[in-house]
């Protein structure tokens, strides 16, 4: 009898028909992505759960397909900390090489917080030659110089947006202000990091072009928090829009200056504090009117990609609401992708050998959060007006009760930009 009850138990295991639970399948040796960022930024923290939910989403679905056996997925984080002011970039990057030792990762996802640490972690990602998805670092440069030298840094990849095309997300704006209201004279503040600087820049030049008056281009360095000199400045010059780009944690003083001083111009650009959806209670309805961009979707639900719509429910049922609320305006939705980009990658190539994991990489189609996923040569994720075709940022208005209402691109906006109760 019990040779019997044997004999039948194995017919149906060999035959497909026992349904093991998934802590069976998944007893194999775990794919490991490192995550090394800057987890004490709001950027960095947001796109770590973002990762953490990813990957428990996979898991629970059996893991990661690799020619022919199923894996689990396991992420491990270690924190930079180069958000912070002063700290030096070899501090950084010995925290990097700390976890690639340490957990020995198959690929790297989220990566550098700062470009100035992205680049700098080019050479090493390229001596342990692991496949590296970059969602938060901006600069061009990165794509520059993988293109000059692939053999060596063809590792490197990104999904987020970078400082090129949100010149062209501003451009759009800007357009749209010129023609709507007349607007034609802007003043620019940024913080003194690359890609901010690198955005201001292209801007600036994009106005030139376009005959708008900038009337200034300031520039403050990191931890700064008197923003005044500038507006009283915006004030005296007459300026109609005033261009922040900043993702310090201090940036949202300007806004909260440039209400006390009451300066009559639209706050149009980036303040990484205002973009999250409390801001409104934070800044006690001072945010209203500012159009502020969130570099990648997904933090703002957008009704025409219901991928972000599903992330953005699925991260209040993973972490609560209050975090759901909190999601920062640049990187969540792109380092949930990364992980989803680098598992397909790693199945279609069935092996986690570098190179093929590359190959695959780069032949990546498919649809995510942030709208379609594809990579141009230079191993950037393209960005553009239509979800249907590319990846997409998304400009949104503050307007009362503290809703954030998408105004751009014109394919995903739910209202037009009004002018705030202030300049009217």
């Amino acid at each position: 009898m019990k040779k019997s009850l044997f004999l039948s138990i194995l017919v149906l295991f060999l035959t497909g028909f026992i349904a093991y639970p998934s802590s069976f399948a998944l007893a194999a040796e775990p794919i490991v992505f490192g995550v090394p960022t800057a987890l004490g930024s709001i950027e960095g923290r947001d796109g770590w759960m973002a990762i953490q939910m990813a990957v428990e989403e996979i898991n629970a679905k059996g893991g990661v397909l690799v020619g022919g056996e199923r894996r689990p997925l396991k992420a491990y984080s270690i924190d930079t900390r180069e958000h912070e002011p002063g700290i030096p970039v070899h501090d950084a990057l010995t925290a990097v090489e700390k976890l690639i030792l340490e957990k020995k990762p198959n690929a790297i996802v989220l990566g550098a917080f700062r470009s100035e640490i992205l680049m700098a972690s080019m050479d090493l990602i390229a001596k342990y030659r692991l496949p590296y998805l970059c969602s938060i670092a901006m600069t061009p440069a990165y794509q520059k110089k993988i293109v000059q030298e692939y053999d060596k840094y063809k590792y490197c990849f990104r999904n987020c947006l970078n400082a090129i095309y949100l010149v062209k997300y501003l451009q759009g704006v800007m357009g749209f202000l010129a023609k709507e209201f007349g607007f034609n004279k802007a003043y620019v503040i940024v913080q003194d990091t690359l890609w901010a600087q690198a955005t201001g820049k292209g801007l600036k030049k994009w106005y030139e072009k376009n005959n708008w008056e900038v009337a200034g281009f300031d520039a403050y360095p990191l931890g700064a928090s008197d923003f005044s000199s500038s507006l009283i400045k915006v004030r005296a010059k007459k300026s109609q829009v005033i261009v922040p780009i900043f993702d310090m944690p201090q940036s949202g003083i300007l806004l909260k200056q440039a209400r006390a001083l009451k300066i009559p111009a639209l706050l149009c650009g980036f303040i990484s504090p205002v973009a999250p959806g409390d801001a409104w209670e934070v800044f006690e309805g001072e945010v209203e009117g500012m159009v502020n961009f969130l570099f990648e979707i997904g933090p703002i639900p957008v009704k025409a990609v219901p991928r972000s719509v599903e992330f953005n429910q699925n991260f209040g049922k993973r972490w609560g609401e209050k975090p759901r609320v909190q999601l920062s305006g640049h990187g969540p939705g792109p380092s949930y992708d990364s992980v989803y980009i680098m598992a397909d990658a790693i199945t279609r190539a069935g092996t986690l050998e570098p190179d093929a994991i590359v190959s695959a990489l780069e032949k990546t189609d498919m649809k995510g959060v942030v709208g379609r996923i594809r990579f141009a040569k230079d191993h950037q994720v393209v960005y553009g007006f239509d979800p249907e075709e590319t990846a997409l940022g998304c400009a949104f208005q503050w307007s009362k009760p503290g809703i954030r209402v998408p105004v751009f691109p014109e394919l995903v906006a739910e209202a037009k930009i009004q002018l705030p109760p202030y300049m009217k």
